[in-house]
């Protein structure tokens, strides 16, 4: 196994953890904890792939198109979260869990009612690699968590939506709209989520099944809280993870691995570095003080 060449399948499978960390970054910065990361990315692998089944044969740019009709499905997900938690004041977490169980049946179902199955139809061709064999969701993923720095710590926008995840009612004080702030940050983590969705399965796979996103969007959780909640620290523990996925991926391909150990302790890898990563490294809560209370 020649590592060298596992670096653009690395950051592949980086990205998507990448892209959907950061919109729960900038979500739990507002104060709102949203824990239907796994369900949005369901849903906007989802689209993206069904958009790309049925467009691929008629637009050669019909990835794009794929990509953006599964942010902008993964953005209006979003919005039963942002209703339930913010205007009606439900408990996050449970809100965060129905939107998880939900989006597991509706993809089914749309699946059945496009294509008779329990799946998308496989397409052709998905996101092409460029050069070196980078994928442009690689660029994506650069673009999304430098924006978010700029946007959080360059622009007042960025301070008051900070100011909303710790007081949000000294925010209120001097005249934030802590309401709008929340609803926008949970709309913009659902719209990354929902991106993050199409880039996996416009480059991991051939099709959207139940088992495409496999724990993604929780591991992206776990990076945020790793990361500390800041744009650098997400992308270093995204990269942890993304790389521990290729890793259990690509070792299969070490023969001697292969015959002394079953091919499921490779499955596990990456769930189990998450745990003992946050185990190990978790001390001080750098968590926003205001996270996950009603306003």
């Amino acid at each position: 196994m020649n590592i060298l060449n596992m670096i653009p399948s690395v950051l592949m499978m980086v990205s998507p953890i990448l892209i959907t960390a950061t919109g729960g970054m900038i979500c739990e910065r507002s104060g709102v904890v949203n824990i239907a990361l796994e369900g949005l990315l369901q849903i906007g692998a989802c689209a993206a792939a069904s958009t790309h089944v049925l467009l691929e044969s008629s637009l050669i740019f019909s990835p794009w198109i794929a990509l953006l009709v599964g942010g902008v499905l993964g953005m209006l997900f979003s919005s039963i979260h942002a209703f339930a938690s913010i205007t009606l004041k439900a408990n996050q977490t449970v809100s965060g869990t129905g939107i998880n169980l939900l989006a597991n049946g509706i993809t089914i179902f749309f699946s059945q009612i496009l294509f008779q199955a329990d799946r998308t139809k496989p397409f052709q061709t998905g996101l092409l690699a460029g050069p070196f064999g980078i994928y442009p969701t690689v660029y994506i993923a650069i673009i999304v968590v430098v924006l978010s720095w700029f946007i959080l710590y360059k622009l007042p926008f960025g301070l008051r939506l900070r100011a909303c995840g710790e007081n949000p009612s000294a925010a209120a004080s001097v005249g934030v709209n802590v309401i709008g702030m929340r609803y926008f940050s949970v709309l913009a983590s659902g719209f990354l989520a929902g991106l993050a969705g199409g880039c996996l399965v416009l480059t991991e796979t051939i099709q959207y099944t139940v088992n495409t996103i496999n724990g993604t969007g929780f591991i992206a959780l776990a990076a945020v809280s790793f990361g500390r909640w800041r744009p650098l620290g997400i992308t270093l523990s995204s990269l942890l993870f993304g790389t521990a996925v290729a890793f259990s991926i690509y070792v299969v391909n070490i023969q001697v691995l292969r015959e002394a150990v079953p091919a499921e302790v490779f499955s596990l890898m990456p769930y189990v570095i998450t745990i003992l990563a946050l185990i190990v490294f978790s001390g001080k809560n750098y968590a926003p003080r205001a996270a996950g209370q009603k306003y």
